[in-house]
């Protein structure tokens, strides 16, 4: 059996991975479209025209195992909640695309012909090659959902992230220096008023007519 830590740590790098092939997948052809006439022009649909909302929910993603690593008991549930969302929207995104990829890279084909409109694209379309990554961007999205279902049932038992700043204590000590610091600080008052008394006395002196030096004083 694992212990906490080695299964806290295990899940976050499973949640940081699964956000990255996703984000590694948005950026890959999902689909070649060839296009009807007689040049039978090829026009490659990525991931970012079929699904473009899969970069955001990476991110997300990844942010998420971050916070993970800090995280309360409380905000553990909410993050693992969280994660199960990201995980539906990740296979809603890839399933359209599967579903349809004429109307997921339509896009695609507006860019490269000008011809716009879902049946004026679908009719130019004559053959859809690939969806490797459509489906693995559709099993990834299950994964992560499932994770975060785990990240539910076992944040209970992970370890409470440790503190790296801690309460100041102060002591009597402490208390009594500074009492001493202020008593020496308020020393050096003294002298210079006991200077001034001393020069008043030897200007009188000198006013009388007598050597403030000598010992007559």
């Amino acid at each position: 059996m694992r212990s906490p830590a080695r299964l806290k740590y295990t899940l976050l790098l499973a949640v940081l991975a699964v956000s990255a092939l996703v984000l590694l997948s948005w950026s890959r052809d999902w689909y070649v479209f060839t296009l009807a006439g007689d040049s039978a022009e090829r026009v490659a649909v990525p991931g970012a025209v079929a699904a473009p909302a899969l970069s955001a929910l990476a991110l997300a993603g990844i942010a998420l195992a971050a916070a993970l690593t800090i995280a309360g008991p409380v905000f553990r549930v909410i993050l693992g909640v969280l994660q199960v969302v990201l995980g539906g929207c990740i296979v809603l995104s890839a399933s359209l695309a599967v579903a349809d990829p004429v109307s997921a890279g339509a896009r695609a084909v507006t860019d490269r012909t000008g011809i716009d409109g879902a049946a004026s694209v679908a009719a130019l379309v004559a053959e859809t090659a690939g969806g490797t990554w459509a489906a693995v961007t559709l099993a990834l999205g299950v994964l992560a959902a499932l994770l975060g279902v785990a990240v539910l049932v076992t944040s209970r038992r992970w370890p409470a992230s440790s503190r790296r700043y801690s309460a100041v204590q102060f002591d009597e000590a402490g208390t009594s220096d500074s009492a001493g610091t202020l008593d020496s600080a308020a020393q050096p008052d003294e002298a210079p008023a006991r200077g001034r008394d001393a020069s008043v006395s030897d200007w009188d002196t000198l006013s009388d007519g007598r050597d403030p030096t000598g010992s007559d004083r």
